[in-house]
């Protein structure tokens, strides 16, 4: 049986909302792990004059739960 959790994050970048995906959970991944699907909530962008200045990405990443890590209690 695989039990899945849910995690709801913001990433960001100058360059695309690609960027900010791929950033995110490359960070995400360094304290998660076995995260296996991303699920792309909303996606905005702060302007500055006529050109986008960052984008935003919200995500929401599924991990599995490790059925088999022992409790340290």
């Amino acid at each position: 049986m695989d039990i899945k959790k849910h995690l709801i994050i913001t990433g960001n970048s100058t360059i695309s909302w690609k960027d900010a995906i791929v950033k995110a959970i490359a960070e995400t991944s360094k304290s998660i792990d076995y995260i296996s699907e991303v699920k792309i909530l909303e996606q905005r962008a702060t302007i500055d004059g006529d050109k986008i200045a960052e984008y935003f990405v919200d995500l929401d990443l599924s991990f599995l739960v490790d059925l088999n890590r022992k409790n340290n209690n």
